[in-house]
C-alpha cells in the first residue's frame, strides 16, 4: 500500500492520549492514526438512503422522542 506523509496540529492532551493508545495496543502512532482516520471517514459517509430513512423515522417519532427525553 502506498503511504503519504501528512502534517497536522493537535492539542497536547489529544497527542498524549494517542501515544498512550499506541503503546497500549503495541502499534505505532502511524498505524493508530490510519485506523482512526479510516473509521472516521466510514462513519461520516452515511449512504443517502440510510440518512433519508433516519430523518423520516425521527420525524415520524418526534413526539415519542420528546416524551422519552423528559
Amino acid at each position: 500500500m502506498t503511504t503519504i506523509k501528512i502534517s497536522s496540529k493537535v492539542e497536547e492532551a489529544t497527542w498524549n492520549s494517542l501515544k498512550a493508545l499506541a503503546e497500549e495496543s503495541q502499534q505505532n502512532i502511524s498505524g493508530v492514526l490510519t485506523e482512526a482516520i479510516d473509521e472516521y471517514v466510514q462513519r461520516r459517509r452515511i449512504r443517502p438512503e440510510v440518512r433519508d430513512a433516519l430523518r423520516a423515522s425521527i420525524a415520524e417519532n418526534r413526539e415519542l422522542g420528546e416524551l422519552l427525553a423528559r
